[in-house]
């Protein structure tokens, strides 16, 4: 007897099948659009369970450093901000019309890293050229157990579930390279990073560990006041000054690199860094 499951949806870009209604999870998630911010949705916590499983073997497919095309929109962390997220979707445009790439941090400190990071793996399972899902610091156990995800789960549904979704971020992409040019991480470059085949070695499913290359793609930070590397005031990984970055987009013959994890405190509406070589010819921005 075939017990092979079937996904219930209206594309055929997943070749994965396991059993599970994903235009109606997408749609009772987006009847809250026209909502005052601060409503959730309440979801099925066995659908979750088996979309989380589908979307750990829909990341497991793609290589853990991505390779996209422009046009994209690129966005930073989230956070559990599920209102948000639906803004950024209704200023942007829907998947599939819109291609996204997004950067990591989608759960904790927000109110609702439920939905958030559920309608962002039903995108990702239907439309899995046309969303892109890095992997953010927020998205490892040791962290997200501690800011506010755990809780919700273990309030909302279980501590199991929540340990599911643990196990679909350990399989994540962590790094994405658009167009040749533009390198994306959440965090930033690590002094063991000399080539992108480092990254694309890292095998999965794996742990954020305390040091080390994929700590720092996940953890670093820049710092426009040092030269070379320091020690990271977060106690996790390092900083590195401007010089480092033109030395990695020399050397990667790349133009800029797009990352998350900070507040852009010149633009509160955007939600991410880009760090660009200063002899470096900008990008036009629209």
């Amino acid at each position: 007897m075939d017990t092979t499951p079937k996904i219930t949806q209206n594309n055929n870009d997943n070749a994965l099948n396991p059993t599970i209604d994903i235009d109606g999870l997408i749609s009772k998630l987006l009847e809250v659009r026209d909502t005052m911010p601060g409503k959730g949705v309440q979801l099925e916590e066995a659908e979750v369970e088996r979309l989380c499983h589908i979307t750990r073997e829909t990341f497991l497919a793609e290589s853990i450093l991505l390779e996209v095309e422009a046009p994209l929109q690129i966005c930073g962390d989230v956070h559990g901000q599920f209102h948000d997220l639906l803004q950024i979707f209704n200023v942007g445009g829907y998947p599939p019309e819109k291609s996204y790439l997004f950067l990591g941090d989608y759960v904790d400190r927000g109110k609702h890293s439920m939905e958030t990071i559920v309608l962002l793996f039903c995108y990702k399972v239907k439309y899995p050229r046309q969303v892109q899902l890095l992997r953010g610091n927020h998205e490892a156990a040791s962290i997200s157990r501690l800011y506010g995800f755990y809780d919700e789960c273990k309030r909302r549904y279980s501590v199991k579930l929540w340990k599911t979704f643990t196990e679909c971020f350990n399989c994540m992409p962590v790094a994405a390279i658009v167009d040749e040019k533009i390198f994306c991480c959440h965090g930033g470059l690590s002094p063991e990073l000399l080539s992108m085949e480092q990254i694309r070695k890292i095998r999965r499913p794996v742990d954020v560990p305390d040091s080390g290359l994929l700590c720092d793609l996940l953890w670093s930070d820049p710092d426009k006041d040092i030269i070379g590397w320091a020690d990271n005031d977060r106690g996790v990984s390092v900083v590195f000054g401007s010089n480092i970055i033109e030395d990695f987009l020399n050397k990667q013959d790349m133009e800029l690199i797009c990352r998350g994890h900070q507040v852009v405190d010149q633009n509160l509406c955007c939600r991410l860094k880009i760090l660009r070589a200063r002899r470096k010819k900008a990008i036009k921005k629209t």
